[in-house]
């Protein structure tokens, strides 16, 4: 039996790592379950994951109910090709908020964000980020 390794760039499989957050069974900010990535970094490692899968569902699940569009349309031509984190501020268990810096390279350029995050019930939300570069 093969392991997938997880999009996100860490030396895990896929189950172990972001899989068990873009499960059915995954977080959901608006009902506070523990389940949820516990830092801002792993948040935005499954949200990373959930753009190369195309799960539409846990991004929405995942972003701040303040600054979250009315619905995503994701583009299944993209391609994501790799997650580097930068550095990050925060967004442990011990803190309310937290930001991450990264880049996400895709098939043709790469995207540098410093993205913010919150506590929501309890669970890491993606609030908005700045684009940097």
């Amino acid at each position: 039996m093969t392991t997938r390794s997880c999009p996100c760039g860490l030396p895990r499989a896929y189950e172990a790592c972001c899989g068990r957050y873009l499960s059915p069974s995954g977080s959901s900010p608006a009902g506070g379950t523990p389940a949820g990535p516990p830092t801002a970094e792993a948040l935005m490692r499954s949200r990373y994951t959930a753009f190369v899968r195309g799960d539409a569902a846990h991004l929405m699940r995942t972003w701040h109910p303040r600054t979250r569009p009315a619905r995503l349309e994701l583009d299944p031509g993209m391609r994501w090709t790799g997650l580097e984190i930068l550095g990050t501020t925060d967004g442990s268990a011990f803190h309310r908020t937290g930001t991450v810096e990264f880049r996400a390279s895709f098939r043709g350029g790469s995207l540098h964000e410093n993205s913010r995050f919150e506590r929501v019930d309890g669970a890491w939300v993606y609030v908005d980020g700045d684009f940097l570069d």
